[in-house]
């Protein structure tokens, strides 16, 4: 019987996102693709850490437990530029860590966005900024993978959480061009002004409806997946986000309406699994405390020509 990918979350994740590759890739960056090959062959059985999409990916798959196998919610595929010849040591790294994990591709340098709508992918995790542009430019929601501590890397629990930007994320990046263009003031008039319109799907629009729709499954139980909005947004801006996801129909679990203060406090405190943002200047302080992913796709140039 074959198996059907449609219906479920799908995350596609590259072997560097999944696993602490860098003295790896430092080995392929200075002495090229034939060095690196000899080295992960000759270091099969050596045990891979953890890499910053590992925390995210580990308690997705739990949500499996609360199905029966042919109605599991989570799949996770392994999809990587290496050769098959390479790819024993990952899948060993998967089984030394106890993952669900066993579909995979091993595609040789080739360009991922073929197989990422091939397996029907919901989100692509990478650490690789021209995979990421390349995935979102075809409409599947993908970032880039940052680096950060071994100590993030534990999970803090078996609840997913996953916490998100809102403008040039979960929302288009319209509203974010007016801000870069015209400033703060001529922002939070167009907002006011277009409070009654729901604002136009951004990347990770259709990954949120998706989420939505596994937490429905868990109306009247404690779900296994925690949502929550962290926008730089503030009254009175913040009204057309809420009434957005009210259209949408979208539950989300918490929202936080910052006005341009930091956001790493409240992300620790949330508990994030994962960041996604867009924005150099709150990933690089949320990376120090939780897993972060940067979604790359746009200029400023390019959002002054959505206006």
């Amino acid at each position: 019987m074959v198996y059907d990918l449609s219906g479920k979350l799908v995350v596609a994740v590259s072997s560097r996102a999944l696993f602490d590759l860098e003295t790896e890739n430092k080995i392929f960056e200075e002495k090229g693709l034939d060095e690196y090959y000899r080295y992960q062959l000759e270091n099969e059985n050596e045990p891979l850490q953890k890499g910053t999409g590992f925390r995210l990916i580990e308690n997705l798959l739990k949500i499996n437990s609360y199905f029966d196998e042919e109605e599991r919610q989570v799949e996770v595929i392994v999809l990587s530029k290496n050769n098959a010849a390479t790819s024993l040591r990952i899948t060993n790294a998967i089984n030394d860590h106890d993952l669900n994990i066993v579909r995979s591709g091993w595609i040789s340098g080739r360009d991922m966005l073929t197989y990422l709508k091939a397996f029907k992918v919901d989100l692509f995790l990478s650490a690789d900024d021209g995979d990421v542009i390349s995935a979102i430019q075809s409409g599947v929601a993908a970032a880039k993978i940052l680096p950060s501590h071994q100590e993030i890397h534990d999970s803090l629990g078996d609840q997913v959480r996953i916490a998100f930007d809102g403008d040039a994320v979960l929302f288009s990046a319209a509203s974010e061009a007016i801000y870069q263009e015209q400033g703060l003031e001529a922002f939070i008039e167009h907002e006011k002004e277009n409070r009654t319109n729901p604002l136009e799907k951004g990347p990770f629009a259709k990954l949120l409806l998706t989420i939505s729709a596994i937490q429905e499954l868990f109306k009247d139980k404690v779900s296994p997946i925690r949502t929550a909005l962290v926008t730089a947004r503030s009254a009175p801006a913040h009204e057309r986000v809420i009434r957005t996801l009210n259209v949408w129909g979208v539950r989300i679990d918490e929202a936080f309406f910052l006005g341009g203060s930091e956001k790493y406090e409240i992300l620790d405190a949330f508990g994030a699994d994962i960041f996604f943002d867009d924005q150099d200047a709150h990933l690089d302080l949320s990376s120090s405390v939780v897993p972060s992913a940067k979604v790359i796709h746009q200029s400023i140039e390019d959002l002054k020509r959505q206006l």
